[in-house]
């Protein structure tokens, strides 16, 4: 939960403070290399997703294709995509942190982390079956929920670019949606439908009051930001006005976006 949901964003923190405004004419001049690259994996990532049947394999490569989605609105330069890419680290960093809280509550229960070896769990532990269900539902970007807020954002500041290039790779990006959709309703299906994988599974227990607390004062906070995004977008965008001033006189473009 610490390592995804937290010490993950130092790299675009890291990219925001140091990389781009430090160096803007490095960051204008290098900076369709690794939007390359990150377009990349950010449909890379899903894909391998979509072949995982550990747990924590599904969700680290889920966080390496939203992650990605981060840099990838970082160097598309405009004040709308790197809106975006805050709102992402901040969405991101909610959700990975209640998958994680979900997985380490199920396997704590089933000693297992293969999804194959598990069905029926939303009749076995309803709760936890819920919140695995809205954490899924806010990665995959279901409007009213963080996810929703954070991609929709990259994703229009992203094609505001005129040029071939960036809106190529951004419809491309854009694919990764369906794709999550993809894993993320398998994982659902296979893990919390269907027939019980293990006749010991009927006498697991659901979730405490503590652990109670815990996802659901994150599901709410995924529930706020995809509710009342301008908020957190208005102190968003002002934290960031230094590095689109450094980079005006390199991007001629982030002036007009």
């Amino acid at each position: 939960m610490l390592h995804a949901g937290v010490l993950m964003k130092l790299g675009g923190y890291g990219c925001f403070r140091i990389a781009i405004y430090l160096m803007p004419f490095a960051a204008a001049q290098l900076g369709w290399i690794f939007l390359t690259l990150t377009g990349i994996s950010i449909v890379y990532g899903a894909f391998s997703a979509c072949v995982q049947t550990d747990l924590k394999y599904i969700n680290a490569y889920s966080s390496v294709s939203h992650c990605g989605m981060v840099l990838f609105a970082i160097l598309m330069f405009n004040t709308t995509a790197m809106t975006g890419a805050v709102l992402q680290m901040l969405s991101h960093g909610l959700m990975t942190a209640l998958f994680f809280a979900l997985i380490g509550m199920i396997y704590g229960r089933t000693h297992t982390r293969d999804i194959r070896d598990m069905g029926g769990m939303m009749h076995i532990m309803p709760y936890l079956g819920v919140g695995y269900v809205i954490a899924g539902l806010a990665s995959l970007g279901l409007p009213g929920l963080s996810g929703f807020v954070a991609e929709m954002t990259i994703f229009v500041g992203s094609y505001m670019h005129s040029d071939v290039f960036h809106r190529v790779l951004t419809i491309a990006a854009t694919c990764s949606i369906v794709i999550t959709a993809v894993y993320i309703l398998r994982v659902v299906g296979k893990l919390l439908f269907g027939a019980v994988q293990n006749e010991h599974h009927r006498e697991l227990t659901d979730a405490s009051w503590e652990e109670r607390l815990s996802t659901a004062t994150l599901i709410v906070a995924v529930a706020v930001i995809g509710c009342f995004p301008n908020f957190f977008v208005n102190i968003i965008s002002d934290s960031f006005l230094p590095v689109v001033d450094a980079l005006k006189e390199f991007v001629p473009a982030v002036a007009s976006m």
